[in-house]
């Protein structure tokens, strides 16, 4: 083996090690964000709404909707730009005095969050005049298996526990029957 093929087959070798390397770290940066948001994330409290559960075909999870995934256009401050569909939004939402977490303001940038305000990265869904619809990743719930039926029976009487990263992803904690 001449000098050159050799040079040529060791850079071949570091290129592989380092595309190897390189998708090992994204896997694990993936990994490592979703658990980041639980180690990290705020708690957050939201009320569920009813949804039409229909589809079983996919196994145990009950789909979720939330009081904050349908946002009244009111609450679009950004003045530069209307929402669009598929566009990202982040959605500023703060603590009632029930202890639940209501929609405030929505923005097409992150918006510093104030002291007790909690920032939700979605996406939206549609928007129309009366309503923008939002979906932040947490539409579904799985849980074991025979259980799904019986939580999608109460899906509209349960609080949803999140813990929100700061840079706005979320994901679900606990579910727990609501009292009213």
């Amino acid at each position: 083996m001449s000098n050159g093929s050799a040079v040529v087959a060791k850079s071949r070798s570091l290129l592989v090690y380092g595309l190897v390397l390189l998708q090992a770290l994204v896997l694990t940066g993936v990994a490592v964000s979703y658990y980041a948001v639980g180690w990290f994330g705020q708690d957050v409290r939201v009320r569920t709404v009813p949804v039409d559960p229909r589809d079983l075909l996919y196994g145990d999870y009950v789909t979720l909707s939330y009081d904050i995934s349908r946002l009244n256009p009111s609450l679009w401050k950004d003045t530069e730009s209307k929402p669009e569909r598929g566009e990202t939004i982040y959605v500023v939402v703060s603590e009632g005095a029930d202890g639940l977490f209501a929609p405030k303001a929505a923005f097409g940038a992150k918006p510093a969050a104030l002291e007790g305000e909690v920032v939700l990265k979605g996406r939206i869904d549609y928007s129309w005049d009366e309503a923008i619809a939002v979906k932040y990743g947490i539409e579904k719930y799985y849980v074991p298996e025979n259980t799904g039926k019986a939580l999608e029976e109460k899906a509209d009487r349960l609080i949803v526990h999140l813990k929100v990263a700061s840079w706005g992803q979320a994901t679900i904690q606990q579910l727990e029957d609501r009292k009213d």
